[in-house]
């Protein structure tokens, strides 16, 4: 028996064991999957190089260093724990402006019109925060469905919430929005790798989820692939649709938790990774594929400098590309930009398919219309002995990774106070 058992290795889950650990407490990190950090996942340059057949001249540049294939931004990176985490670890910490409001060389999107697009997302901003006084509405009512930069504001949603406007709460959206700030920086070795590097020296079994938490005795019973772990705390730091999805059943039943998880769905955020021969463009570069649809990427050109494009798709168009088509897609915006005689000198690296990761299923969290309440449901401990943590249960920085941490630091702790209670 083990006195606490953490259930998932991402970035709450990690928290979560590295804090009783560090409390000198006796703690089990279960994860489902064969590798820690569940949506933060870093991949090794150098390697999908290599997969890819390039040149050998290309793969010693890049060795040690990572593309994010999940979270990739410390958002709101002043307060953000993991930019402490980093910089007292030896991580490179760029604090590069990320470009994410300005055109390359105006391609395919001419000043006027940013300016223009820049004032009617003000303008709905502005809408949707003076109706926070009302009742919950989706994020579409502010904006007319035949106003010309609609789909702009839907792609953006798509990016920030992985959802279109129809789908996000305005209470939910709002509640992220006030408490974010614009300092968003980037971990040269991966945000990923970072989030791993904080699992070392913890007690951790891969490959061992969790299908039964059995609470109706005095000591807890989690049942999985390798037998029964008897617990005294047990800390549940899985995706909503892990929950919702019911691939842990509680005995006695969670009813509320299973429902809360369900109107805590994960949106969806994909990614395309490029290489690019010989790229014109200026470190950390930005382009937007088309300004006027609601299914378009947004480019990051050259991030630190490396011959690559990473291009990230959400909402419902993530969702069109996800069984294929999105590498090709990406390529033919930027080929449709920059002309035809660039595409042969994109190449693909990899691609993301959040949506079919097994025991993740989504990239984060956004609360149904009416139901921003739920996070705090789902964060609520049952009997002082079963806490929950993780993005969804922060009640304004989800959809994060340092919202995951504080999640998982906040039950840790909770777990602590409860042993030193009984002490």
């Amino acid at each position: 028996m083990v006195r606490t058992v953490v259930i998932g290795g991402g970035a709450a889950g990690i928290a979560g064991a590295r804090t009783l650990h560090d409390a000198g407490r006796d703690v089990l990190l279960l994860e489902a999957g064969d590798r820690l950090g569940g949506r933060a996942h870093s991949l090794s340059l150098k390697s999908l190089f290599s997969r890819e057949g390039g040149s050998p001249d290309w793969t010693p540049a890049f060795a040690g260093e990572h593309v994010d294939a999940g979270c990739g931004w410390l958002h709101s990176a002043k307060r953000n724990p993991w930019t402490n985490t980093a910089e007292a670890t030896g991580f490179s910490v760029d604090r590069s402006d990320a470009n994410w409001r300005t055109q390359w060389r105006d391609l395919g999107f001419p000043h006027e019109d940013q300016t223009a697009s820049a004032t009617a997302y003000q303008d709905w901003n502005q809408r949707a925060l003076a109706a926070l006084e009302g009742p919950d509405r989706p994020l579409s009512d502010f904006i007319a469905p035949d106003d010309k930069w609609r789909p702009k504001i839907d792609a953006i949603s798509g990016y920030a919430n992985g959802a279109n406007l129809t789908q996000v709460s305005l209470y939910d959206w709002a509640a992220y929005e006030n408490a974010a700030t614009d300092d968003n920086w980037t971990v040269k070795e991966g945000y990923g790798t970072l989030v791993t590097s904080y699992a070392a020296g913890l007690n951790i079994r891969l490959s061992t989820p969790v299908t039964r938490i059995d609470h109706s005795g005095r000591r807890l019973k989690l049942d999985t692939p390798v037998g029964t772990i008897e617990a005294d705390h047990v800390v549940v730091c899985v995706p909503t649709t892990v929950l919702a999805r019911s691939q842990i059943v509680f005995d006695p039943p969670l009813p509320d938790k299973h429902a809360a998880a369900a109107d805590l769905p994960l949106g969806l955020a994909d990614k395309v990774f490029l290489h690019v021969d010989r790229p014109e463009w200026p470190t950390n570069a930005h382009l937007i594929g088309n300004p006027y649809t609601a299914c378009t990427a947004s480019h990051r050109l050259s991030p630190f400098g490396w011959p690559i494009v990473e291009s990230f798709f959400g909402g419902d168009c993530a969702e069109m590309l996800e069984d294929g088509g999105a590498a090709q897609f990406a390529i033919d915006e930027l080929v449709g930009l920059l002309g035809s005689d660039w595409r042969k000198r994109f190449t693909t690296l990899a691609a993301t398919r959040w949506r079919h990761e097994p025991y993740i299923g989504g990239s984060y969290s956004h609360a149904r219309i009416g139901r921003t309440g739920k996070r705090a449901v789902l964060a609520a401990p049952v009997d002082g002995r079963i806490h929950f943590a993780g993005e969804a249960c922060h009640p304004f920085d989800f959809s994060t990774a340092h919202g995951a941490y504080e999640t998982g630091v906040m039950a840790a702790r909770a777990v602590i106070g409860a042993c030193a209670s009984i002490a």
